[in-house]
């Protein structure tokens, strides 16, 4: 018996691939982001058809998809491109922790499979709930800022702030994470950063490697606490940027392990 749902789905981006193969769906994967790095084997599987900003939109019609999954405004134009050639497209648009929960459901239950999906974002809550747990016990929260980028400098984003809210840590730029577009969250200079004064830095700069070193140079940073006590640590991309399974579990037990050091110096 054919199983429900669309059969041949392409994924723009990387979460949907994380979440599909997560639930044993990933025999209806026809091609990927060129950015999927979870899980590993997906990059060999399968062909890669995106970046994020551009598709091979004749490779993708190759593939004769039922089903696109793609993520935020960015990536309208490929949608639209799509669209036109007739292909189902579905580009969410979430930036919250709750928001990611709810992404994996509403993914299950537009592929058919809504009793894994429930399943999956239910142990993935109970995963948040228990580093939250382990987070009321600290003696002390830190003051964490998060950059995204340094030139020019962006803070992080919703998602991001609450997972650091819940891994122990208090945000400085709780207003900036607010912001759901990058070019929202840029800074003219670290003023604001070196005004707050955080405990420890958390650096994540998609596509490059973090280099605290150059963090702790920058003009005026050696007054705060985070440079001063060598508190500076890069978080990769791949576990924290993509609005998925990752950041609700390496990214933020990652987070989670540098800020109880913190707390139980």
């Amino acid at each position: 018996m054919k199983t429900a749902g669309p059969q041949r789905i392409v994924c723009l981006t990387e979460e949907p691939t994380e979440v599909l193969y997560a639930l044993g769906e990933q025999h209806r994967i026809v091609g990927i982001s060129g950015f999927t790095v979870r899980p590993a084997k997906a990059r060999k599987e399968k062909p890669k058809v995106s970046a994020f900003t551009s598709a091979k939109i004749d490779e993708i019609l190759n593939l004769k998809p039922d089903f696109v999954v793609g993520f935020s405004d960015i990536q309208s134009e490929i949608a639209a491109a799509l669209i036109k050639h007739g292909v189902e497209v579905w580009i969410s648009n979430h930036r919250s922790v709750p928001g990611i929960l709810d992404y994996i459901r509403r993914l299950g239950a537009l592929v058919g499979v809504p009793e894994k999906a429930h399943a999956y974002a239910g142990e993935l809550e109970k995963n948040l709930a228990q580093i939250k747990l382990q987070a009321s016990e600290l003696k002390q929260r830190p003051k964490v800022y998060f950059e995204e980028w340094d030139t020019p400098l962006i803070s992080g984003i919703q998602w991001v702030c609450e997972l650091i809210r819940i891994a122990g840590g208090d945000d400085i730029l709780p207003e900036r994470a607010e912001k759901s577009l990058a070019k929202d969250r840029i800074m003219a200079n670290g003023d604001e950063v070196i005004g707050r004064n955080p405990d420890i830095i958390f650096g994540s700069w998609c596509g490059k490697k973090f280099r605290p070193e150059k963090v702790a140079q920058r003009e005026g940073w050696s007054a705060i606490n985070a440079v001063k006590d060598n508190q500076l640590f890069e978080i990769k991309s791949p576990i924290i940027l993509q609005p998925g399974p990752a950041a609700l579990t390496d990214g933020i037990s990652e987070m989670a392990a540098h800020i109880r050091q913190w707390a139980n110096r």
